[in-house]
């Protein structure tokens, strides 16, 4: 099925194709390895993991998937320093070497976040590379020295900064977001790996060593630059050497668009003569009961954080996905509760055709496959897509169809899990002794409405036993 989605370079819904045979190269701009990941965070990684597995059961594509790690930036360097606040006791002693530092700390929660999105359904053996920017310095150092080659950066105070103002007069400055460069900050230049939109000015590409810091050396024309990498050059110089110039898919949260994936353009044309992809996918933000999430207002939740309170990691991945990608995304815990409600519907509903003993009732599920399909091929419609399949189990009971209709729902279910992946599709499971005899009556009684298609009370029952705590 032709998949369509919206492209943040040329603001259009566009059909998608891949650059060459059927395979698409993916790059989705990974976590900075400094603490735990938090929601807003998996939002971002959610989205690129929907995105693949439609490309795979929708659009029948083969996938050569690649996630950045960032474990050399201003935050890893903080908090890898000996004597941070942020030390963490699990990771054992401190060296007084910098860079040893940094690779325990970064490669302690490189595992940690392997671990939590495994546990919101990512699956790491999906991923062709997940790799770290320590590992490809030497590439980064070769595409700066690229960029200088063709008279686009400088060097200052054994840093090298990309040259904004001269460029722009080359190409485009600003093609995923509007740039003012009546604000333009002329002969200012950023070291922050981090900035605001408003900074409009040079950016550095290699930063000077500092005291206390770990650093590489860079020979560059027979002077040794000792430093490291800024931020932004570190997802050029690993999509070119993974990947290949251009690539089909970028993926990323809207924050990224000014100044990091401005400057990966800008870097990968300046230096490789080529950008790094056409196509440009980014999801919206996710707030916290309508504000935005942060430390300072109680709101801010990691992964780890939801599981001690309780909270079923399907029922978070189901809620994010339930919204379009490309919407804010509000996360409440009422919200969770609710899509929880959502997913047990559709598990009953498969629960009853695993079951069944057949009814006489002919139907074809290539045409519900149909429908439900071409809202995920529609720019990622899952609310659409979803919609579609209650409509469906509202209208009919799974207890109704004959062996081939409810093989065939049985196979479109699973087609559908292979996107969500929050389903079981084993039989019931057995009561268990300690259920109450209330629970065992409702649940009953919910069976026999619902083979007297007396959907209403079914539901109703459905509802209190969910609020009673069982499914």
């Amino acid at each position: 099925m032709q998949i369509k989605l919206f492209n943040s370079l040329s603001r259009k819904t566009e059909d998608f194709l891949p650059l060459k045979d059927n395979t698409v190269r993916l790059y989705s701009c990974g976590p900075t390895v400094y603490n735990y990941a938090h929601i807003g965070n998996m939002r971002a990684f959610l989205f690129a993991d929907l995105l693949q597995r439609v490309l795979r059961v929708v659009g029948e594509h083969k996938m050569k998937w690649i996630m950045n790690i960032t474990d050399i930036d201003d935050k890893t360097i903080r908090d890898s320093a000996a004597g941070s606040e942020a030390w963490r006791k699990e990771m054992g002693e401190q060296s007084s070497e910098p860079i040893e530092n940094l690779k325990k700390l970064t490669t302690f929660y490189l595992k940690e976040f392997i671990g939590d999105i495994a546990s919101i359904g990512i699956k790491e053996s999906d991923f062709f590379s997940l790799p770290r920017a320590t590992d490809h310095i030497a590439e980064m150092q070769q595409l700066i020295k690229k960029i200088l080659g063709n008279g686009f950066a400088y060097e200052s105070g054994g840093a090298v900064y990309f040259d904004v103002q001269k460029w722009s007069k080359t190409d485009k400055y600003g093609k995923l977001q509007n740039i003012d460069f009546d604000n333009f900050r002329t002969g200012e230049r950023i070291d922050a790996d981090e900035y605001e939109r408003e900074s409009v000015s040079d950016f550095v590409l290699w930063k000077a060593k500092k005291e206390g810091e770990p650093y590489w050396d860079f020979d560059l024309n027979g002077e040794n630059l000792p430093g490291r990498p800024g931020w932004h050059i570190e997802c050029s110089s690993m999509e070119h050497e993974i990947l290949g110039l251009p690539f089909d898919i970028h993926t990323g949260g809207v924050d990224l668009k000014f100044p990091h994936h401005e400057d990966e353009i800008a870097q990968s044309k300046a230096g490789y003569g080529i950008e790094p992809t056409s196509f440009w996918c980014h999801n919206e933000f996710l707030e916290v009961e309508g504000t935005k999430m942060s430390k300072s207002a109680g709101n801010f939740f990691t992964l780890r954080d939801l599981k001690n309170k309780g909270i079923d990691l399907n029922n978070v991945r189901f809620a994010m996905l339930s919204a379009h990608y490309r919407t804010k995304y509000n996360f409440t815990f009422a919200g969770i509760e609710s899509a929880a409600k959502a997913k047990a519907r559709i598990q009953d509903f498969i629960y009853d055709l695993i079951d069944t003993n057949y009814g006489s009732v002919k139907f074809d599920a290539d045409d519900l496959r149909q429908k439900v399909f071409s809202h995920f091929a529609n720019d990622l419609h899952t609310p659409k897509a979803l919609a579609e399949i209650f409509t469906f189990i509202n209208n009919n009971d799974a207890l109704d169809f004959d062996k081939d209709s409810t093989e065939g729902l049985i196979a479109f279910f699973r087609e559908v899990d292979a996107i969500f992946d929050v389903w079981e599709f084993e039989p019931r499971p057995e009561e268990k002794d300690d259920i109450p005899a209330e629970i065992k009556e409702m649940a009953q009684s919910r069976f026999d409405a619902k083979r007297a298609k007396d959907f209403a009370k079914a539901d109703e029952l459905r509802d209190k036993i969910l609020a009673a705590g069982w499914q």
